[in-house]
């Protein structure tokens, strides 16, 4: 049995990643800010054979606690929209510091660390060079620390053909982030908690950076395409310069639940994909799922009775 406490277990991955080690028959701790809303969500996915805690990852107190007694830690916490004190700094940075530095303290064998492929701590783009920050910061006070880069990450109730086919809900045109040049490598949520669950328990991988990406690249054209497809919509395209797209994106942050964010035009400005100079799923021994596999079985199913 292995303990394992992960940070952001109630996000979009961080269940599916609760779920995995679970059913590896490990023993997991959730840490999150908001304990009541984990367990209603965790419970909805049928995970409820887990502890879950308070933790923020802006409270060192609560880390520590959250830290103790487990055998290894995953840091899935991430912030797509700054809020109040949440920064992307904050969160990405300090935060991801503290936790490794409780790790560390805590005399720990194994960290885990979600970022993004593309993360780069000299990048004019604060989500990004938060991101890369985030992972030096880590390296300084935990070396063995293990760095994942998944790419976009796609599945139900993703922020990417799932925003893509509620947008086409409400808007009659579909923007083109960029004139839909920017290419993506999507990978499926399933392949990253699986490799998630496999690095943890393997001490080789410690101190390595993995790029997690899908089998596949697309423009953002095409991804958009294949998201109307796949809910049986037509929609004109329309390209759209970064400058509008920033303003767009900060108008739909004014909601609780934006479909599109500043961080995520930011990614659009350049390619993410898989350098290659990295190890991947295949070194971790995961076949990619394609896409094609999977959006249909999700889309099709949340927007069937959405009126055209």
């Amino acid at each position: 049995m292995v303990a394992v406490t992960v940070f952001g277990g109630s996000g979009f991955l961080g269940i599916r990643l609760v779920q995995r080690l679970v059913d590896r028959g490990m023993v997991v701790r959730v840490a999150v800010r908001h304990p009541e809303r984990a367990r209603a969500a965790l419970k909805e996915a049928g995970v409820d054979r887990v502890e879950v805690v308070f933790a923020d990852v802006c409270d060192q107190v609560s880390i520590a606690a959250a830290v103790a007694g487990a055998a290894a830690v995953v840091n899935a916490v991430s912030a797509y929209v700054e809020m109040g004190a949440l920064t992307f700094s904050a969160v990405h940075e300090a935060g991801a510091e503290r936790v490794a530095t409780e790790v560390a303290k805590a005399g720990l064998a194994r960290l885990v660390l979600v970022s993004g492929i593309g993360a780069d701590a000299d990048a004019s783009s604060p989500y990004v060079r938060s991101r890369g920050r985030g992972e030096d910061l880590v390296k300084g006070a935990f070396p063995p620390a293990t760095v994942i880069r998944p790419g976009a990450i796609f599945g139900p109730g993703d922020a990417l053909f799932g925003a893509i086919a509620d947008i086409a809900r409400f808007l009659p045109v579909l923007p083109l982030i960029g004139g839909g040049r920017t290419r993506l490598q999507p990978v499926y949520v399933m392949d990253v908690a699986e490799a998630v669950a496999r690095i943890v328990v393997d001490p080789g991988t410690a101190g390595r950076t993995y790029e997690l990406a899908g089998p596949r690249i697309y423009t953002f054209r095409e991804v958009v395409e294949l998201a109307l497809r796949a809910c049986g919509r037509r929609r004109l395209l329309l390209a759209l310069p970064f400058p509008a797209a920033d303003l767009m994106a900060r108008i739909f942050e004014l909601s609780r639940w934006p479909l599109l964010t500043t961080g995520q035009v930011d990614l659009l400005r350049k390619d993410n994909v898989a350098s290659g100079a990295l190890p991947g799923l295949s070194d971790l021994r995961i076949t990619p799922t394609p896409v094609e596999e999977i959006v249909p079985t999700y889309i099709g199913r949340s927007t069937a009775r959405s009126p055209d």
